[in-house]
Order: C-alpha cells, then sequence, then structure tokens
C-alpha cells in the first residue's frame, strides 16, 4: 500500500460500487464568544504576543512540533471581533488530541477561555471532562464528507516522505 493509497474507506449504503474515502484527518472548528470588548482587546494582545514570535520560541509551534498530529492550524476572530475560532486539522481521536493538548499548552487555553462566555472551569488540566464536554459543544463540525487530498497519511507519513526525497 502506497503513502497516498485512496483504496480505504467504506462502501456507500446508496451504491454498493461507490467508495467513500474516511481521511485519517479530522477538523476541528471551535468558535468561542468573547465576553467584552475589553475581553477582545485582552486576548487579542495576548494571542499577537504568541502569535508574533519566532516559531523556535512560540508555545503553539513548539506544542505543534512536538505532537506531530496536526496538519493546520489557526486563530482568526468573527463576527466583529465577538468570537474567536481555532481551526484546526488533525491526525487521531478528538479525546486523545484534546488531552495532548491540555498536557503540552493548558496554560494557553487557560489564558484564552479566561475570556469566554461559558467557559468551562479552569485550570483545564483539571477540568478535562468539562473542557471537553466545551469544545465539543462549540466544535461547529462540518458538513459531511470531510475532504483530504492525502486521505490516508498522517502528519508522520507526509513529513517522512518529505524527508525521503
Amino acid at each position: 500500500m502506497g503513502l497516498f493509497d485512496f483504496s480505504t474507506g467504506k462502501s456507500d449504503d446508496a451504491d454498493p460500487g461507490a467508495t467513500r474515502r474516511k481521511p485519517v484527518q479530522s477538523p476541528l472548528t471551535l468558535i468561542m464568544t468573547i465576553r467584552s470588548s475589553e475581553d477582545f482587546e485582552a486576548l487579542n494582545a495576548r494571542i499577537q504576543e504568541i502569535q508574533s514570535a519566532p516559531p523556535e520560541q512560540n508555545p503553539i509551534w513548539i506544542a505543534l512540533d512536538k505532537l506531530r498530529i496536526v496538519h493546520f492550524a489557526r486563530f482568526v476572530f468573527l463576527e466583529n471581533n465577538t468570537k474567536l475560532a481555532i481551526i484546526t486539522t488533525y491526525d487521531g481521536s478528538f479525546d486523545d488530541y484534546l488531552n495532548e493538548f491540555i498536557d503540552e499548552i493548558g496554560d494557553i487555553f487557560n489564558a484564552l477561555l479566561e475570556h469566554m462566555e461559558g467557559a468551562p472551569p479552569l485550570p483545564v488540566q483539571r477540568n478535562r471532562s468539562q473542557f471537553r464536554e466545551y469544545v465539543k459543544a462549540n466544535d461547529l463540525g462540518g458538513i459531511e464528507p470531510f475532504y483530504s487530498a492525502y486521505p490516508s497519511a498522517t502528519v508522520l507519513d507526509i513529513q517522512a516522505a518529505l524527508t525521503d526525497g
């Protein structure tokens, strides 16, 4: 089986001959409501501080590089700066993904969540199940199916293919 083998997936019940590509990646579109304009200012300042750091000093980039399960990640302010979106594509299970992030950058989540309406109890390190439920409740999900140009390739597979070339 090649790195980019598309033969994985299950058949569509409506068309037994059709193969549906079920990717190993999963999307997360977490939309959180910011409490106030003052909270936005503080939140924006903190995110700008983190994101302006060089990659080797940015705690989010350091965690992402260490975990090696996230394909893409970004922050986006929405609706006139009243909401913050965290948009990622990751490998593995939702629970493993959240737990690894709590372990690596739980304090970053704590700093973000202190400015959000309906946030779970903090710190997230001691309130994992409430954090999990908060993320699930605020994840927009998507209209299925989730498209992936490389449905059977994990971050590790892609990194290995790039270094082998």
